[in-house]
This record gives C-alpha cells, structure tokens and sequence, in this order.
C-alpha cells in the first residue's frame, strides 16, 4: 500500500529489545483539507535508517504494510492492534521547497512607446 501526504514528525530510533529497534514517522494525510488525518508509520530494524534524511514539512510518498494482532490481558478481555509498518518512502517535495513554480516578473508594457504602424 502507499500514500502521499506531508511529514508532521520523525522520531529517534528506540531500542525497544536487544535485538528489536524501531522509528515512527507522523505524516499529515490530507483527504479531506477540513479534517486532517495524522498516521503513525513504524519503521523497524534495517528500515529504521530510511528516516534519516527526512525532514518535517517534507512532501513524502510511504510505502508500508498493513498489520493486525490480538492481544489478551490479564483479564481474558481480547483487543486488537493494527501497525502501519514502512518500507519504502520517496520525498515529493522538500521541507522549505516552493511547490509553486517561479516565473519571470511581468514585463511592464506602460513605458514602451506606442509604436503601432497599422491604420486602424
């Protein structure tokens, strides 16, 4: 699976056991500009190392995997979880980067003479 959407934060990298590390990446997902969703991908291990170079307020594309477990507690009582484990991620465009693209300033037409040749 993949989306777009704009970076909101990057975590450190956590030891979480001797051998397990991971990182969390917060991206701003924008399908409707009204109510902003913000998604926690997770990235373990080797992938851990793909968040370096991004930054917040970058453009980025995520490629994750879709992830569930159960979980019972102490009390019997049966839950759910779902992860959003990264993969693959491409920036779009760059923290600070124009997403509008530069143009030459208008010509001002006002201080050239008028010079029309024609008879009408």
């Amino acid at each position: 699976m993949e989306i777009k959407g704009k970076v909101h934060e990057v975590s450190p990298t956590v030891q979480v056991t001797e051998s397990l590390k991971k990182r969390e990446l917060i991206v701003e997902y924008i399908e409707n500009p009204q109510y902003p969703e913000y998604l926690k991908f997770e990235a373990i291990q080797d992938r851990c190392g793909l968040l370096d170079n991004i930054k917040v307020g970058s453009d980025v594309e995520v490629f994750f995997n879709l992830r569930g477990r159960p979980w019972t507690d102490k009390t019997g009582k049966k839950s759910y979880f779902n992860s959003l484990v990264l993969w693959k991620i491409n920036v779009l465009t760059p923290a600070g980067a124009s997403t509008t693209p530069e143009y030459a300033p208008p010509a001002d037409i006002s201080s050239t003479p008028d010079e029309d040749d024609l008879p009408f």
